[in-house]
């Protein structure tokens, strides 16, 4: 039986698992994200208690270089979390456990995982999108996960910002009031005082923060065309933001792409996770699979 590694390396937590699929995870852990020598250290410790593996996946928070042929693939790179930026996360592991190591974003670990066993079955082209501590999002075009100079920011775009209606002035340490910096969970806390899972279902946050949501998505429905977008994170567990980004969706796009998807049948084009709160986990697993096929007999 072929046995898996997969570590979902977030800002706040590392969650591990030991699977030889996504029904049969035969190990889970999770630890918080203190320093790089810590987790890596946690990380390895775990998967050595569950015998020899055919290959570790890493999901990671970013941004990050998934470049193999880059001298510095596998780095956690600029990120603004202390201790973390130009931190190497993938060759300790490959060297510690000895077997073939997937990296990417955890964005793309998570879309990886939703084409081959949830959300995103039987399509090549659609996008993953995390809405939490940070916002991120990945996805794959015509079968292949989403690479280029680096890997998407899709976070980072920017979205029309009213200051009369909205005059809190962003949180992103880079942009401001980028898409992160006005929706990301923690601005939703910092803007209205408490935890976005504190606020009803009626309170104003959620108009707001379905706006700028759906200011995001239209983008990528512009340029990469998807079949489908699926909206994970902490704050899509607030599942009645789904049918008003759907509905800004369609009125920011006011007719212009006529496709039955959007037009007829939007609840099934932006949908959550099919993989639910262990998409990340269970993509990094897919990205263990897949280095090991890459890397050959």
């Amino acid at each position: 039986m072929d046995l898996w590694g997969g570590i979902e390396a977030g800002g706040t937590k590392f969650v591990c698992a030991v699977a030889s699929g996504p029904e049969a995870v035969l190990a889970e852990t999770r630890f918080a994200t203190t320093t790089p020598a810590e987790c890596i250290e946690q990380a390895v410790a775990f998967f050595r208690e569950h015998g020899r593996l055919d290959g570790v996946g890493i999901a990671s928070f970013g941004p990050v270089d998934p470049n193999p042929a880059s001298p510095t693939f596998g780095y956690v790179t600029t990120t603004p979390k202390p201790g973390w930026a130009h931190v190497d996360l993938a060759r300790p592991i490959r060297e510690a456990l000895g077997v073939p190591v997937g990296f990417d974003t955890d964005v793309n670990g998570a879309a990886l995982g939703e084409g081959r066993w949830g959300a995103a079955q039987g399509l090549d082209t659609f996008t993953y999108v995390t809405i939490g501590t940070g916002i991120g999002g990945g996805g794959m075009v015509n079968g292949r996960l989403l690479h280029g100079l680096v890997h998407p920011e899709m976070g980072h775009v920017y979205v029309p910002h009213d200051r009369q209606q909205d005059p809190f002035e962003g949180a992103c340490p880079y942009h401001g009031d980028c898409l992160e910096g006005l929706a990301a969970g923690p601005t939703i806390e910092m803007r209205w005082g408490q935890p976005a899972e504190s606020l009803p279902p009626d309170h104003a946050a959620w108009e707001l923060e379905a706006n700028y949501l759906a200011y995001g998505l239209v983008p990528q429905i512009y340029t990469i065309s998807p079949q489908r977008i699926i909206l994970g994170g902490g704050v899509m567990e607030q599942r009645h933001l789904f049918p008003m980004i759907r509905r800004r969706v369609q009125g920011i796009l006011n007719g212009y792409v006529q496709a039955p998807a959007i037009i007829e049948d939007i609840d099934a084009y932006i949908v959550p996770p099919g993989l639910g709160s262990r998409a990340g986990v269970l993509g990094a697993i897919a990205l263990a699979q897949q280095a090991a096929a890459d890397a050959g007999p």
